[in-house]
């Protein structure tokens, strides 16, 4: 029986491939979602990935994830800086969490560089562009082994 993974991707994420392709890239989220199924696949893993631009419905994800999903990687885009809740929502989830940016958020605005989701996490990856999830999920992988 292979183990589940929640990906979860938070506001603005929608639009990758179109919103500032000279930070984020060219590549839509269907083509990263791709890619980390594919990964998943090879790695015996279930992928469930989910993308939602409000709040309240990713911290309903997390909460669900507690019944369903063995780890949650999660790139919360701007909620990282200003969500309390879902913090408390991962502080709910028992399994290993990943946080990933596809930009270095340490080399940006000084407001970004603070995380609430990175005190849960049990690693944070930034910076590696949308290359970041695939190592989210090698990393999640082992963290599950």
């Amino acid at each position: 029986m292979s183990k589940r993974v929640t990906l979860l991707n938070g506001p603005n994420l929608n639009l990758l491939g179109l919103r500032q392709p000279e930070i984020y890239g060219r590549e839509t989220l269907a083509d990263v979602v791709a890619k980390v199924a594919a990964l998943a696949g090879e790695l015996g893993l279930d992928l469930q990935a989910l993308q939602s631009n409000h709040e309240g419905q990713l911290v309903d994800w997390i909460q669900e994830a507690r019944g369903t999903s063995a780890g949650i990687i999660i790139n919360p885009g701007a909620y990282s800086h200003t969500s309390v809740a879902i913090l408390d929502a991962l502080n709910a989830f028992d399994g290993p969490v990943l946080e990933v940016h596809i930009s270095n958020i340490h080399k940006r605005e000084a407001f970004r560089h603070h995380s609430f989701v990175s005190s849960r996490a049990e690693g944070v990856i930034a910076g590696f562009g949308t290359e970041g999830y695939l190592l989210a999920l090698r990393r999640m992988a082992t963290l599950l082994a």
